[in-house]
């Protein structure tokens, strides 16, 4: 299935992104594409609806004549937080919706789809098919979360631990509990000049709106870890107090962590037996040390750093640090759905794909930005605020959604996403 398609065929690339949404979700049984499990999770057929209402309510009901609206209500049921176009129903109660069933979200997607082949077969101006690729990669951000969403629903079931899908490749270790793994090697350092640099959306192809204007920044010379940190390095974090030293803790992450009770990361579980085990969209597995660590809050990503003498990079670092790098990496292609091993060698790793990488940058907008005009304007600025900013994709990003500008963010308390940490230090 391709997951990045040409979208100079726009036709085509619409095809294969649905397609391949349909497909996430087949592995699931009815019941479970209807759960809900926290306020911040939707369930899998919410998505799959809501992603077809975008192009629903921005393309068909306003670009192509004679079309018939699906159902009046699921503008009121689909829509995620654009005020401009109406009310919505509450985003913590999406798992309450019984109805439409599974069938009917599929038939919707259908005469959806329908519609939209008729338009675009079409010739369509520059507007048309701005808002058209736009929703793509909404699209696959959606096919993204859906297998975040996936994971922390499944988790849920703790006596059975079911799995999404079959392990591509086995895991090796399993370190016992508050241990730090042997053999672990140490991380490399690659340094950076810095300087006056360029950042931000330039060029041909996609971006989201928060990716420009591109701007000049100065950035003091500094370090990169060249690889992610991993479980292994993450139990020696344990095992020296990092959950129990409130020194380590920014004031608010320290209050989380009382809260929440974290000593662990996410989907992690100790087995008095087994040691260690990591919660997987493959099942229960045992952990592996050399694996990067996951599903870290922006709290536990900074604790470690200060532990580790380091701090996190900014945004302006990572991206300057990428932007020579090709968006490969063990993306959602590779049908792992789970952070591999760093591979040998000098230079730096898993700059894209494994974990989304936290920064020490809150989510602001650029100089100069801009919201569009109309509901659309609404995708991404009105979230500046309150969060942090996140690079690099995860392996269950879809290869061709992501590259050295995208800037994806979230809450600092939240774990559910894919994400890890990558060091940084001052050059001196």
């Amino acid at each position: 299935m391709t997951l990045a398609p040409d979208l100079s065929d726009l036709l085509v690339a619409y095809q294969a992104v649905r397609s391949y949404t349909d497909a996430l979700a087949a592995p699931l049984s009815s019941e479970d594409q209807c759960i809900q499990s926290m306020p911040d999770v939707s369930p899998t057929k919410w998505h799959r609806a809501h992603v077809t209402w975008f192009f629903e309510t921005f393309l068909l009901k306003t670009r192509l004549d004679g079309y018939n609206e699906y159902h009046p209500a699921f503008g009121y049921l689909f829509n995620s937080y654009y005020e401009a176009v109406g009310e919505r129903h509450p985003r913590p109660e999406r798992g309450n919706l019984s109805r439409p069933s599974c069938e009917e979200v599929a038939d919707y997607r259908a005469h959806v789809d329908q519609a939209m082949a008729e338009l675009l077969a079409s010739p369509l101006d520059d507007a048309t098919a701005e808002l058209v690729t736009l929703g793509l990669h909404h699209e696959q951000q959606h096919q993204e979360l859906l297998l975040m969403d996936i994971k922390h629903v499944l988790s849920t079931n703790q006596a059975l631990w079911p799995a999404y899908h079959d392990l591509p490749s086995s895991p090796a270790g399993v370190p016992a509990k508050g241990q730090p793994a042997n053999g672990q090697p140490a991380n490399g350092w690659v340094g950076f000049d810095g300087g006056e640099v360029w950042l931000g959306h330039h060029g041909d192809g996609f971006s989201f709106d928060n990716e420009s204007p591109r701007h000049r920044a100065i950035l003091p010379p500094y370090r990169l870890a060249d690889r992610l940190v991993t479980c292994g390095q993450w139990l020696e974090f344990m095992a020296d107090g990092g959950y129990d030293t409130p020194t380590l803790w920014l004031s608010d992450g320290w209050y989380q962590r009382l809260e929440h009770r974290w000593e662990a990361p996410a989907y992690w579980d100790f087995d008095s037996d087994d040691g260690w085990r990591v919660f997987t969209l493959h099942g229960l597995q045992p952990l592996s040390p050399d694996e990067p660590v996951g599903h870290l809050s922006y709290y536990e990503a900074d604790a470690f750093a200060r532990w580790a003498d380091a701090r996190l990079p900014t945004e302006a670092e990572w991206e300057h640090a990428a932007a020579d790098h090709a968006p490969v990496g063990n993306l959602g292609d590779q049908g792992r759905w789970h952070p591999a091993p760093a591979s040998p060698g000098d230079g730096l790793h898993q700059l894209y794909g494994d974990l989304w990488e936290w920064t020490a940058s809150p989510y602001c907008p650029y100089p100069g930005f801009q919201p569009a005009s109309g509901a659309v304007g609404e995708y991404n600025g009105k979230f500046m605020v309150n969060q942090f900013v996140l690079r690099g994709g995860a392996c269950v990003t879809p290869p061709g959604h992501i590259r050295a500008t995208y800037r994806n963010f979230f809450h600092p308390h939240t774990r559910w996403h894919f994400s890890g940490v990558r060091l940084a230090r001052d050059a001196s």
